[in-house]
């Protein structure tokens, strides 16, 4: 679990899996909020003995949470978690990767690739929406972000628990509270005040020329199936995964079936 400071100055914690001898470019994965890299692992277990995976912790959480008395700052545009991971890209000597996140995450790699598509082979985007927030959706992150400031995660993290992952997904939901009651709140607010003020990502899509795999919980609320299909067409070389019995997290609630979206997947861009 290394913690290096990248070339922008900002302190990211990663782990490298599978070593330099994968098939195929590194697959590197964003994990939404608010969480960490661990959202990954069946990911990781399933696809580091075929191919290289970078997982990493975004500015402000899990493990790359600024230690006290050590200067990291948190993020204030949104941009500045794409510009974190070219750094990490850079760091790593990682020319070109298959790039996947979910929910916030997903909103990161349609960020990265409008900045620097040639460092990009193919795009993951699960569980995730390109449109702004409303003006009504921008208040309700400010007034979150300063609830967790001022109460902290737990009463947060218990209300959208089940949002996140099924009720009947049990194991996954546990998982995802631990993550959530984890999660340090001065990053998780950060993050929900800059993600307030994203562009507009629904021009990128039909800029993006590499193979895309949009993958979407059949029980999600906050991203339905509908806003996973209008990705889909908008896309211009991609395929539609829905996954029944998940939510929010398919990759953690559904992992067989999210792994062997993503194997497919990287074996169009091989």
């Amino acid at each position: 679990m290394p913690t290096n400071r990248l070339s922008n100055g900002i302190r990211l914690s990663y782990d490298d899996h599978g070593g330099h001898s994968g098939q195929g470019v590194p697959l590197v994965l964003v994990h939404g909020h608010p969480f960490d890299r661990s959202l990954w692992d069946p990911q990781v277990r399933a696809l580091s003995g075929t191919h290289r995976v970078i997982t990493f912790d975004l500015r402000g959480y899990g493990a790359s949470a600024a230690p006290e008395g050590e200067a990291n700052a948190p993020v204030t545009d949104f941009g500045d978690f794409a510009r974190d991971l070219v750094a990490l890209l850079d760091h790593l000597g990682v020319a070109r990767c298959a790039l996947g996140g979910v929910s916030m995450g997903g909103q990161i790699v349609m960020d990265a690739y409008g900045r620097f598509p040639e460092r990009i082979a193919g795009v993951l985007l699960a569980d995730t929406s390109p449109a702004t927030d409303t003006e009504a959706g921008k208040a309700f992150r400010r007034e979150t972000a300063e609830r967790l400031l001022a109460e902290g995660m737990k009463g947060y993290a218990e209300e959208v628990l089940h949002k996140m992952a099924a009720p009947y997904n049990e194991e996954a939901a546990a998982h995802v509270l631990r993550m959530m009651l984890a999660a340090p709140p001065e990053g998780a607010a950060a993050a929900l005040r800059a993600r307030a003020e994203r562009p507009d990502y629904r021009p990128v899509l039909p800029r993006v020329t590499v193979p895309a795999l949009v993958v979407v919980g059949r029980d999600d609320t906050y991203t339905p199936v509908a806003d996973a299909e209008a990705m889909h067409a908008a896309l211009p070389d991609s395929r539609l995964c829905v996954i029944e019995r998940a939510a929010h997290l398919p990759n953690l609630e559904r992992p067989e079936e999210f792994n062997a979206a993503v194997r497919d997947w990287l074996a169009r861009l091989a």
